[in-house]
């Protein structure tokens, strides 16, 4: 277990934050791929492409000069492990919004009712070099928050790098209530999804995960057991 590594396909900080709790030692390697939605493409195709081109991206640098000699310690690389996210609400898939208006137009829009979060997952075993993917979707229903806590919240500059312009995490504007899912997916990292995969692949983190993600999250997850079970609760 001290031997394997697991190289992170983001740079995001809630994602480092959450691998962090399964106890595993991993570094962070950003891949940059074209994220550009095809015609036609569902929600969860598009996801589940997502996550698969950044593995896969990431094995092709693998296998190239540029590639780092070695990991702390003299170890490396044994799994790689990709994740994207989107919000979709109805037939819109929210990313990212690219200035205040833009936030304040989706924070609108998602307000008072319930979109969808899809977290897809890839990864891959330096063993055999295959791809195994899983995805959670989680109903997220937002509370009736004000025009003026829109106004706060997009001030302190916190939704312009999430994609539907919120984070769950965030204590102040707490734009979710009565959530009934993974938590942690609508962050950006389903932990017991996660888990469950790489048990698949002969990887059982020692730390008991589900329950240090609720503590750490402060979140009673009505889900984990069913989902470690293989039910598709997210």
């Amino acid at each position: 277990m001290a031997d394997c590594v697991i190289l992170l396909a983001s740079n995001s900080p809630r994602r480092k934050q959450l691998l962090t709790l399964t106890g595993l030692a991993f570094q962070v390697w950003p891949a940059d791929i074209d994220e550009t939605r095809m015609e036609g493409e569902v929600p969860w195709a598009y996801v589940l492409r997502l996550a698969q081109s950044k593995a896969q991206a990431l094995l092709a640098r693998l296998h190239t000069p540029s590639a780092p000699p070695g990991l702390e310690g003299g170890r490396r690389v044994s799994f790689i492990l990709a994740a994207d996210t989107i919000v979709v609400d109805g037939d819109d898939i929210l990313g990212k919004p690219e200035s205040p208006a833009e936030a304040r137009r989706m924070l609108q829009q998602l307000r008072g009712h319930q979109h969808q979060v899809y977290t897809a997952l890839a990864i891959i075993s330096m063993a055999d070099e295959q791809p195994l993917t899983d995805i959670c979707v989680t109903q997220v229903p937002m509370r009736l928050y004000t025009d003026e806590e829109i106004d706060a919240y997009i001030a302190s500059g916190d939704p312009m790098d999430k994609a539907g312009a919120y984070a769950i995490q965030h204590a102040d504007f707490h734009p979710v209530e009565n959530l009934a899912g993974c938590f942690a997916s609508v962050m950006g990292l389903p932990l017991c999804h996660l888990v469950r995969s790489l048990r698949q692949i002969g990887l059982n983190p020692e730390r008991d995960v589900p329950e240090t993600c609720q503590q750490a999250l402060n979140y009673d997850c009505p889900v984990s057991s069913r989902i470690l079970a293989w039910d598709q609760a997210g």
